[in-house]
């Protein structure tokens, strides 16, 4: 069987606004039995009591169950980040695979998905994290048919954090949780999560991670990973973008890693991989070809960018990855030329201290008329 992936890039007006995609939906543009994921950026503030997420996921998954049934609906992985800091535009994107004629296509977008069983509360930020997220990516990268680690370009994961209720179901039980700060909780399950991912990948030795390490040593990072935190689930959601035999289609998935958050230059060169090379931003029949920009952002942790202070992680009233998120969408947006991109806070073990991945989903040129 060959399968083709279509990948939809829909502007919402508010954290609820499912008119778009119900409207592609009901006009036959997208197979609602097809829906293998939907990501995107709400406008909420991106830290634990962000329930904009969680809104969106609701009145998303409400959507789902009027077109599948209540186990087709609830399959589908929802990942929503918090925060549209500076000029980021509120949106979605909509990953759907269909039964397709014709030979497979090297190269072609292929699409996986898991999740795991609901995270004991105690093991959040710790191996048993690493070791269930880890298992969960090999088996989306068995639901895409890829077989080769170095053929996954990007991993979307939403992973679960403590609140105060659940750190004191833990101690109920006698267990001890990794921290009690449901802040801090974001950033050890969003460095789990990587660490995980990094470990399915290949690019960091399992033998070697302590629990010591998760949220600390940054010299460990997987460079496809994405991890975005959230109350709104107790398990984690994960979706595998890559290449695969048995796919075929026009789309194409390159990715780089931003050394810092101003290095645009290995985002420049996943451009080009992918035939858009204008040497400055993006022309419009350029951005006409490019479906989608996934990206990870991060303050560095030494204060310091390229030499120069920054205040992000000294700043009491605005969380840093909030900063994060502005600047680096201000980055991207000026390479390509538009902001609707999906840019995510926090890169715990994403990347290199201070960077992070960032994947290029577009359209083949020769398909272009």
């Amino acid at each position: 069987m060959t399968r083709q992936a279509f990948v939809h890039r829909l502007a919402t007006r508010a954290p609820d606004d499912v008119a778009p995609l119900e409207a592609m939906i009901v006009g036959g543009e997208i197979k609602a039995p097809g829906i293998v994921a939907i990501l995107g950026k709400t406008e909420g503030n991106g830290c634990v009591n962000d329930f904009t997420r969680g809104f969106a996921s609701r009145a998303l998954k409400d959507l789902l169950k009027r077109h599948l049934s209540p186990a087709e609906a609830e399959a589908v992985c929802i990942v929503m980040s918090g925060g549209t800091e500076g000029a980021l535009a509120p949106h979605i994107v909509v990953f759907e695979w269909r039964d397709a004629e014709g030979p497979a296509e090297q190269g072609a977008l292929a699409l996986g998905r898991a999740r795991t069983a609901a995270l004991p509360f105690e093991h959040l930020g710790r191996l048993e994290q690493v070791d269930l997220v880890a298992g969960a990516v090999r088996t989306a990268m068995m639901d895409a048919g890829i077989v080769d680690a170095s053929d996954v370009h990007f991993v979307q994961i939403k992973c679960p954090l403590l609140t105060l209720d659940r750190i004191a179901e833990a101690e109920a039980l006698g267990a001890t949780t990794a921290t009690r700060d449901p802040l801090k909780s974001m950033s050890l399950s969003r460095a789990a999560s990587a660490l995980g991912i990094g470990v399915a990948l290949g690019e960091i030795e399992r033998a070697g991670l302590t629990d010591e390490a998760i949220g600390r040593n940054f010299a460990l990072f997987s460079s496809r990973a994405s991890a975005s935190a959230g109350v709104e689930l107790t398990d984690h959601e994960i979706v595998v973008l890559g290449a695969a035999p048995g796919w075929r289609g026009p789309l194409r998935i390159a990715h780089g890693v931003m050394g810092d958050s101003i290095d645009v230059e290995p985002v420049r060169a996943a451009l080009a991989s992918l035939g858009l090379t204008s040497p400055g931003q993006l022309p419009a029949p350029d951005r006409a070809r490019l479906v989608a920009l996934l990206a990870k952002a991060e303050a560095g942790s030494t204060g310091r960018l390229r030499g120069h202070r920054h205040t992000m992680l000294d700043d009491s009233d605005i969380s840093a990855t909030r900063h994060a998120r502005g600047f680096v969408a201000g980055a991207l947006a000026g390479l390509v030329g538009h902001a609707e991109l999906y840019v995510s806070g926090g890169a715990e073990h994403q990347g290199p201290d201070g960077g992070g991945p960032v994947a290029i989903i577009a359209t083949e040129a020769r398909i272009v008329a």
